[in-house]
């Protein structure tokens, strides 16, 4: 993996849900994220549409999942983003780590993110969940229409909190991409 970016202050940002009480929190989740884009400058998210505990929204996300037992973040994030996205990529750099919550779930996220490049475009692998409850599709847009895009998608309680942890992610992995010509 080169490692670009090294010159960047790996991002820590630690967020509140602001959007539902907090009663308890009673678990933690490891997850892996990744900003993902090609060699025309285009970024790859996920557009998820849901009607469940959080509400009706349809958002943007970036591709991304939980960590598995045993699995390490290059792995996990690799796994993910050919099961959501259908690709295979070169792991750029870490962007950084977002920690959030999601109260009305009871939990902690641990997001860590990553800047990833498509090497390659295959088949998606989505879950039963994916497909039915979420309707998972993928979203391929400029960096301007992304983040126009994040700022719409928070018209929900569930698209500020995602805005929230990503928005400044995107900007870091787009400074990152410019500062190197990458």
């Amino acid at each position: 993996m080169e490692m670009y970016g090294e010159n960047y202050e790996k991002l820590k940002i630690e967020l509140q849900d602001t959007e539902w009480k907090c009663d308890y929190i009673d678990h933690d989740r490891n997850i892996a994220r990744a900003i993902v884009y090609d060699d025309k400058e285009q970024f790859y998210f996920v557009r998820a549409e849901r009607d469940d505990d959080f509400g009706k929204a349809t958002l943007i996300e970036t591709a991304g999942g939980g960590v598995e037992e045993n699995e390490d973040l290059l792995s996990a994030i690799k796994r993910e983003l050919k099961e959501e996205l259908g690709v295979k990529v070169e792991v750029i750099c870490k962007i950084g780590v977002v920690s959030d919550y999601y109260n009305l779930i009871h939990r902690h996220n641990i997001n860590n993110y990553f800047l990833c490049r498509i090497k390659s475009f295959g088949d998606r692998n989505l879950t039963e969940d994916e497909i039915n409850s979420f309707h998972l599709s993928t979203l391929k847009l400029s960096y301007e229409k992304a983040v126009k895009e994040y700022e719409y998608r928070a018209n929900t309680r569930l698209g500020k909190l995602v805005a929230n942890r990503e928005l400044p992610i995107l900007h870091q992995a787009k400074e990152i991409i410019d500062a190197y010509n990458l």
